[in-house]
């Protein structure tokens, strides 16, 4: 048997890990001296209050080495196979502690680590292909090289309120900061490989602004792969929420419309208020 898992930044919703049977390591979110588990023991509402309150950006950092063994090590000693995957190794050393957890428990010829050079639900998409891919009956090896020929293919991007989380990380400088809170600017952010990239900046207010970035992706939506899409959210209106599904429930092109809050690791550095469409081109 061959087993799925994959860090907390794929950001899947608790149904679709039940429905796929997704393990999950959690990275860390540490909130000044304190540190938590991304999804475990850590809400967004606490972590956006956290960081409003001391007018800094959350930490975040690799699972540990500790947590990585014990989640692969009773899947190996059961004699199944793990497929791991990663947030890009460009953003964090999350893949690493795998191959090391892999090391540990000498099970290196039992474990594939894939980095997704992605984030969020682009790591989500190739996850869930991963499971539906073992399910068919493919071996590991099979399934790993269809996942680097998806991975590519995969359309990760964001708009995100406020630029003020982006600037307390470091991602963008105070005069941008303060001449997009004053313009009402929101970037577009897309990750190209395994890089977040900043694209069109989209001006107004802020539920036009989303409909806008999805109706400028309609080109590539046309030509995605149907199976899936998903919308993921740090936090917004429910009514821009709708506004994004019912634009893409009249496209008539996926079979399933996923809508998934992020978890605390994308979070920290996006800020409340970010939403993002994501789907694999064919």
């Amino acid at each position: 048997m061959i087993r799925i898992i994959s860090d907390s930044t794929c950001d899947l919703s608790d149904e679709l890990k039940e429905r796929f049977n997704i393990s999950i390591l959690p990275l860390h979110v540490l909130l000044g001296e304190k540190e938590y588990k991304d999804g475990v023991d850590i809400t967004l509402p606490e972590l956006f209050a956290w960081a409003d309150e001391n007018k800094t950006t959350p930490k975040t950092s690799a699972p540990s080495m500790e947590d990585a063994v014990n989640l692969f090590k009773p899947i190996i000693d059961a004699g199944d196979e793990i497929i791991a995957f990663s947030i890009s190794d460009t953003m964090s050393t999350s893949g690493n502690v795998m191959r090391l957890a892999a090391a540990e428990i000498e099970a290196e010829d039992k474990v594939s680590v894939i980095d997704s050079q992605n984030l969020s639900t682009g790591i989500g998409l190739l996850v869930c292909k991963a499971a539906e891919y073992v399910e068919q009956g493919l071996s590991r090896s099979e399934v790993v090289a269809k996942i680097e020929e998806l991975r590519p293919k995969v359309r990760a991007s964001f708009v995100v309120d406020t630029l003020t989380y982006l600037h307390r990380g470091g991602r963008c400088s105070g005069v941008a900061a303060f001449a997009g809170s004053a313009l009402k600017l929101h970037p577009r952010i897309a990750v190209v490989d395994g890089n977040m990239q900043p694209g069109k900046k989209y001006r107004g207010k802020y539920s036009s602004v989303v409909l806008n970035y999805v109706k400028d992706m309609e080109p590539e939506i046309k030509n995605a792969d149907p199976t899936r899409v998903f919308i993921t959210y740090t936090g917004v209106a429910p009514e821009v929420e709708a506004s994004v599904k019912e634009y893409l429930e009249q496209l008539n092109i996926f079979d399933e419309i996923c809508i998934t809050r992020a978890g605390g690791t994308i979070a920290s550095h996006c800020g409340y208020g970010t939403l993002g469409v994501l789907f694999i081109v064919k």
